[in-house]
């Protein structure tokens, strides 16, 4: 695990913009209890692709008139419970981080893998999401 001085930063780049941090698996749990509406689950990490492309990709989603009722993120490598608990909701999809998932009424319906983010710009990731977020939120 990396020292909480370092990923402060981190975790402040979703937070400090409304997302909700996940930190333990009870926490998890209750926001995916009878969920409804649409929600953004960010799987954060310390990764260069989180921090060139993910992060600020979700950030710039945002900015349009369409987006998610809830924002939500776990830290992968820093809330090992939360994170695989979180992780847990996004099956059949295997763990990755960064990844990003859109949720509507508690059901997965939107997913960006690792895969998705590496080698993509910010803006791409962006798009993406808005597109999901018409066609969902």
């Amino acid at each position: 695990m990396y020292p909480e001085e370092l990923v402060r930063p981190m975790r402040a780049q979703l937070t400090d913009h409304g997302f909700t941090e996940l930190k333990t698996s009870e926490e998890v749990d209750q926001v995916f209890d009878n969920q409804q509406g649409t929600m953004l689950l960010v799987v954060n990490s310390v990764c260069g692709c989180a921090a060139g492309s993910a992060r600020p990709g979700v950030l710039l989603s945002l900015t349009g008139s369409k987006k998610p009722e809830k924002l939500t993120t776990v830290f992968a490598g820093q809330d090992a419970e939360a994170t695989n608990k979180a992780r847990a909701n996004m099956l059949p999809y295997p763990p990755s981080s960064p990844s990003i998932g859109l949720f509507k009424d508690g059901e997965l319906v939107h997913m960006i893998e690792r895969h998705h983010i590496e080698g993509r710009s910010a803006e791409m990731i962006a798009a993406n999401l808005q597109q999901a977020y018409e066609a969902f939120c």
